[in-house]
């Protein structure tokens, strides 16, 4: 028997795999199909990352899984281009971002073939390709025909190392995300999409979305939807304040108004003598995000030197001016009620302004009924030359036309140099000859901003369908078929990204182009691979661990992938353990090294357990018990003795996590691939009840064959290994009681 040489073994199947065209998936009437994709990557140059390993290796092990039960599935793959990195690499290099794009994707290309994935790569997408962005193009003017995009004059948070605006979600800390920066904000025209017009459906079809439940909660808070009513409150100056309140009954505790530095009517209500003061506290409130001033715990303010009158006790009280107060929450003002409200509580109690105890009134007595939102509608201009660039032009007299579908793709042009400049625009404008363009007889001037990244990645998804399509962006018998997708995975982008897709396909199911309004069935939100000592990987701490120095280190793809769906939970955060790779390596070893001794021995008992576990395991998501469960099988194996039905079984149920080898063994045993069934006949066996305590109280049952009680590592193990237990234990375990008598285990943490 020949050794197992991973690297030898590697090679041969992927290009067998590659020359019969073997993850090709065509429509088939009649066969009950499955669509799985991942959050489509950024190809940098640094290239694939063991955390993309993690992310694609989970899809993959489903479409192995899937195609081995003979579904038809369709697993394509894309690269997101557009953005910051190529445009700051092409600035300091004078590259061309086209191609150092072109570069970094046929790296990362080669890189996911020597990872063994399932991948059918004629439908390869990439959201720089004008064939591409010509349609992305052409949902942007859908969307403005339906007066869904829009433009308006408003502040922006800006960032004056990389020249552009930025969302909300892009400012940390009051920096940039990209370059770490101090960012400013800026009064500028831009472009939106209307999101905010499905707020509603948004969020009411959250709660019937397969998705993980802390995803659903942190879309639900980013919506934030507020039922309450607007109040008049007659200022000094004979003008309305209109606050938003959620409890309009508190009314007549409200002892003071607060205004967001922001407050369009701000410079009417403050008085000269506090007008200084007034407009350096706005101007320091415009330096910090959103979260910072929802987050600060030290509560700051400043009097407008006015007052209003309060409806309900006609009262004087004073408005004041703070910056936990957004501008686009509500209308921008609120009356505060520091009696039945902990903010305004803070805010009375370090201004020395009244509380008072309240009688709760009837709601419908004061103020109009409103419903209103935290999501803003979506910020999508940017001002860079490496994006998809808006299909607008202007007239003389500065009016936006939409530039003619037959005229699109508005192409990218080719500058010398691509810094952009302190006027706002992007190097774009410094294309003199591109910017003129002709719309019915009248000469115009393009649009300069180009469309935020996220515009690119709201309907790739269905380009997956028929990305070779040039008559629509996406051909509707295929995507009757293919979608939406069954399976969507990623460890990042839980808000932003997800709410943008679902806002385009209700959008364009309401235009009659796609048959469903949900996009992704279910959501697998993936933990991230941390270097050896928890931190983050990083590539400016020097800890980043390389996919392929460990394939070409002799431990091969299998090992790689089979390691990363073992090392723990999927969804949870793990450290990389180079010892444990190792211990994977030889657990593959071991597997191949059966085919050299095989026996006649009829092991049909542990067989159907393995057959099972493996299989439910999968389908719950499981992927380290199930590795786990392989491992135990093949120890049971090599103390009894492997019949090819062994061998066959082992291969099968391997294939999804480390496929080459498991070819190489399928084609040894001259057997098929198809998933292998259990007969619940063999699986009739006593089982009792593990109770598990930790600290003393019930956290976990597990449900154990009444053998394995008798072996106090096997029951320990299971029991480290169960989810509800690990939640409690993640701090580490002092200690493990085993009590066989009384079926129980306790741990102390």
């Amino acid at each position: 028997m020949d050794r197992y040489e991973p690297l030898k073994i590697e090679e041969k199947w992927q290009k067998i795999w590659e020359e019969t065209e073997a993850f090709s998936a065509k429509e088939i009437d009649g066969m009950p199909k499955m669509m799985l994709a991942e959050m489509f990557p950024y190809p940098s140059g640094a290239g694939l990352h063991v955390g993309h390993v993690r992310n694609f290796t989970i899809v993959d092990v489903l479409t192995r899984f899937y195609r081995q039960q003979g579904l038809n599935v369709l697993r394509p793959f894309g690269y997101d281009t557009f953005g910051l990195p190529a445009e700051n690499y092409a600035i300091k290099t004078g590259t061309a971002p086209q191609e150092i794009t072109k570069v970094n994707i046929d790296n990362f290309r080669k890189q996911a073939k020597k990872l063994g994935f399932a991948i059918d790569w004629s439908r390869e997408v990439n959201t720089s390709d004008p064939e591409y962005y010509k349609w992305t193009q052409w949902c942007f003017l859908q969307l403005y025909k339906k007066g869904l995009a829009y433009q308006k004059e408003s502040y922006q948070w800006w960032c004056p190392e990389d020249q552009t605006v930025l969302a909300n979600e892009q400012v940390e800390n009051g920096k940039c995300w990209r370059c770490g920066h101090e960012v400013e904000k800026k009064k500028m025209k831009q472009w939106f999409f209307k999101i905010t017009e499905y707020a509603d459906e948004l969020l009411d079809e959250i709660d019937n979305l397969e998705w993980p439940e802390k995803i659903k909660t942190m879309q639900k808070n980013w919506i934030g939807r507020s039922a309450g009513a607007e109040i008049d409150f007659k200022a000094d100056n004979g003008k309305n304040i209109t606050v938003f309140t959620t409890r309009p009954d508190t009314i007549k505790g409200a002892t003071f108004i607060v205004l967001a530095p922001e407050y369009q009517g701000l410079d009417f209500i403050v008085t000269d003598d506090c007008k200084d003061a007034v407009m350096k506290y706005k101007a320091d409130a415009l330096k910090k995000s959103e979260v910072e001033r929802q987050e600060n715990k030290e509560k700051t303010g400043v009097f407008t030197g006015s007052y209003a009158v309060n409806p309900a006790t006609k009262e004087k009280i004073p408005i004041w001016v703070a910056d936990y107060v957004l501008a686009g929450y509500g209308t921008g003002a609120i009356m505060a009620v520091p009696a039945m409200d902990d903010r305004d509580r803070e805010f009375a109690e370090k201004f020395d302004l009244p509380i008072v105890e309240t009688e709760l009134v009837d709601r419908d007595l004061y103020g109009t009924p409103k419903v209103t939102y935290k999501m803003r509608d979506w910020l999508i201009s940017r001002q860079r030359y490496w994006g998809c660039p808006i299909p607008i032009a202007y007239d003389k007299e500065g009016n936006p036309h939409p530039i003619p579908e037959d005229q699109l793709p508005v192409i990218i042009p080719e500058v010398e140099d691509y810094q952009p400049d302190n006027s706002g625009r992007s190097a774009l404008a410094k294309a003199k000859d591109w910017l003129k363009v002709t719309i019915d007889g009248e000469e115009m001037t393009r649009e300069t901003d180009t469309l935020d990244g996220y515009a690119c990645s709201s309907w790739y998804l269905w380009r997956y369908a028929s990305p070779h399509d040039n008559k629509a962006a996406w051909d509707s018998e295929a995507i009757k078929y293919w979608e939406p997708v069954d399976y969507y995975v990623g460890a990042d982008h839980a808000v932003a990204h997800l709410l943008y897709i679902r806002f385009w396909c209700k959008f364009f199911a309401d235009q009659g182009y796609l048959p469903f309004r949900e996009p992704i069935k279910r959501l697998l939100y993936n933990g991230y691979i941390n270097a050896p000592d928890g931190k983050k990987m990083s590539k400016s701490k020097g800890n980043v661990i390389d996919p392929l120095d460990v394939i070409n280190d002799g431990y091969g793809a299998d090992t790689l992938r089979t390691y990363e769906m073992f090392i723990g939970p999927y969804d949870m955060d793990a450290a990389w353990d180079p010892r444990s790779v190792g211990g994977v390596y030889r657990f593959l070893n071991r597997c191949y090294n059966l085919l050299g001794d095989i026996k006649e021995v009829d092991n049909i008992i542990i067989r159907n357990k393995t057959i099972k576990k493996v299989t439910e395991d999968i389908h719950k998501y499981n992927f380290n018990t199930a590795v786990a469960a392989l491992m135990e099988y093949v120890n049971e194996l090599y103390k009894v003795g492997a019949s090819s039905e062994d061998l066959v079984t082992l291969a099968k149920l391997l294939k999804p996590f480390a496929p080459h080898l498991a070819s190489e063994m399928l084609e040894k045993l001259d057997a098929d691939d198809e998933w292998p069934k259990w007969d619940e006949k063999y699986l009739v066996s006593d089982t009792v009840t593990v109770v598990v305590q930790i600290n003393g109280k019930l956290r976990a049952k597990l449900e154990v064959s009444a053998d394995d009680l008798e072996d106090e590592k096997k029951i320990m193990d299971m029991v480290l290994s169960d989810r509800k237990v690990q939640k409690y234990t993640e701090d580490g375990i002092k200690k493990q009681i085993f009590v066989k008598k009384a079926k129980l285990v306790n741990l102390v943490v």
